[in-house]
């Protein structure tokens, strides 16, 4: 277990050093408008570098004879993996706001066997909101598919 610890929180550092680097170069101090546009992503990457440090430091005070993942804990971590992985390809061909609607569906269905009511209700709200949100409250345009296209957006 003290090795895929390791490993993880080393790729997450080095990431993380990636993110200051970059966010450095864009400015992290507070200018005249506000934060600078590096601030957020500074401090945010600054704390999970440290969050990984201390992993590490944790990782060696373990024993390193534990199980990283059993057969039984994998069922569940692949329950989100494999759904997620789907809706990221199927976000090229369809769009954000479709493939969220698919995937809020199939999730809540498969996985929290909910009602079909609410499950329609939630995957059709939640990225119709999103959409409000982000495209016309915020004017930040996300990945789009075809019915955007065909409503105009």
């Amino acid at each position: 277990m003290r090795t895929a610890e390791f490993v993880t929180a080393s790729i997450l550092i080095l990431l993380g050093g990636v993110v200051i680097f970059d966010a450095v170069r864009l400015g992290v101090g507070w200018g005249t408008d506000g934060p600078r546009s590096g601030f957020f992503p500074f401090w945010l990457a600054l704390i999970m570098v440290i969050a990984c440090g201390i992993i590490i430091l944790q990782a060696f005070w373990r024993s390193s004879r534990e199980v990283f993942v059993t057969r039984e804990q994998l069922g569940p971590v692949l329950q989100v993996l494999w759904p997620a992985a789907a809706m990221v390809l199927l976000m090229r061909f369809v769009g954000l706001y479709v493939a969220s609607a698919l995937y809020i569906g199939f999730y809540m269905r498969w996985v929290g066997r909910h009602s079909w009511f609410a499950v329609v209700m939630l995957s059709v709200a939640i990225p119709v909101i999103t959409f409000l949100t982000f495209e016309l409250w915020f004017l930040v345009p996300m990945p789009k598919g075809p019915l955007e296209a065909w409503l105009g957006y």
